[in-house]
């Protein structure tokens, strides 16, 4: 049996996704921007696929979406954009210590810059506290980045809370929102969001192809610089087969939305009661209220990620590591570290994600051959609990001799 857990990486074109950029890829051919019979059809699709997208995340305006190439473009134009924008009236920004490397690296270019970065810590359940984002705010602050939830781990912040807090002090918020998007019911309106990254693929739509709620009134120093399209924020011809598809794929996932995440979190438990059940010194990685409903991390003790990967996938099994470690450098990754795991622990980390092609069927081969692989790694592993301390400490001074040299 073949089983794809792997959604967070990639998720497969929706048939009806690509039902509807099919002419676009042949037939239709129309720059939106021409002013002939060709544009204005091509100008109308676009402008009917803005909709949907805008309804997906309840935005008051189609316009207020702009089409990027991306989540990675999405969020270099909310960091770079807002904070050089508004870098006359301060330079300071905060964001949280899990956030993507699409945002944190946009963010070191800010630095580079003359801006000043507070990283804000995550709780044990991968969490920021509300009263310390606001107790780090400054006079000075102009932008707060924080993810709407983490597709490593699942954790879903409390996003609400952190727009009340910017939209009370007038400054901008900005949410990463790929992982949670039609996974979880999204208003930028009632959560005080001013800036929010959409990525298709993320919604079973075409690959290159993303979107940055920018609210109205919102002003942004746009990265390109050509043409006025989409308000002038993306210079460049629209990617409009892309753009269509996304639209359709955020139509789709608006309207199955609440029976499709309600169906993910009941496989979603059934994979970690079913796995957790069967195997010791294992532990589920973010909360267990309040994740995304398709996404299962667990970390198994005295196992290594890359490994278990690899047996998962003779079993027939594609999963993820929680580890975004290397055979060059070992680093684990940032997320679980941030959460207080430690460095042997988050090598033994796996992430499933699900998605609409899983069923019960999948998942019980899930629970039937991981901890056979966990067995199996466990059998041949010198890392036991006896010795697990020791095995620690070597761990952290390889990982800070090779992250320093």
């Amino acid at each position: 049996m073949e089983v794809y857990l792997d959604h967070a990486a990639a998720r497969p074109l929706d048939p009806r996704v690509a039902e509807v950029m099919a002419p676009y890829l042949a037939g239709r051919f129309g720059n939106p921007m021409s002013q002939h019979t060709h544009g204005y059809t091509a100008q109308a699709d676009l402008e009917a696929a803005r909709a949907r997208v805008a309804a997906l995340v309840g935005a008051a305006k189609p316009e207020e979406i702009v089409f990027t190439s991306g989540a990675t473009e999405a969020n270099n134009l909310a960091v770079l954009g807002a904070g050089r924008r508004l870098a006359s009236k301060g330079r300071h920004v905060l964001i949280s210590a899990i956030e993507h490397i699409s945002l944190s690296t946009p963010v070191k270019a800010l630095a580079k810059e003359g801006f000043e970065v507070t990283t804000l810590p995550v709780g044990a359940e991968g969490r920021i506290d509300p009263q310390t984002l606001r107790d780090n705010l400054r006079p000075d602050t102009v932008l707060v980045s924080v993810m709407y939830a983490n597709g490593e781990m699942g954790a879903i912040q409390r996003v609400a809370e952190i727009g009340a807090i910017c939209r009370e002090r007038g400054i901008l918020f900005h949410t990463d929102a790929v992982a949670a998007a039609g996974q979880v019911e999204i208003d930028v309106q009632r959560d005080r969001i001013d800036l929010l990254t959409l990525s298709s693929n993320d919604l079973y739509g075409p690959q290159g192809v993303g979107a940055l709620y920018v609210r109205q009134g919102v002003r942004l120093q746009p990265l390109l610089a050509g043409g006025g399209q989409e308000r002038g924020l993306r210079a460049g011809t629209q990617n409009l087969a892309g753009i269509v598809g996304f639209g359709r794929a955020a139509e789709i996932a608006r309207q199955e939305l609440p029976a499709e995440a309600a169906r993910l979190a009941a496989l979603r438990d059934a994979l970690l009661d079913g796995v957790l059940s069967r195997l010791t010194h294992a532990f589920v990685n973010g909360p267990r209220e309040g994740r995304l409903p398709n996404n299962a991390s667990i970390r198994v003790k005295f196992v290594e990620g890359e490994a278990l990967l690899l047996g998962l996938n003779r079993a027939g099994i594609a999963a993820a590591s929680g580890s975004a470690c290397t055979s060059v450098t070992l680093e684990p990754s940032h997320v679980l570290l941030a959460m207080g795991i430690s460095h042997v622990d988050a090598q033994g980390s796996v992430q499933f994600t699900l998605g609409r092609s899983n069923d019960q069927a999948q998942i019980g081969h899930v629970i039937e051959q991981f901890p056979r692989v966990v067995h199996r790694l466990r059998e041949m592993s010198p890392l036991n609990e006896h010795n697990e301390q020791e095995f620690a400490e070597e761990s952290y001074e390889t990982f800070e001799h090779l992250h320093h040299h």
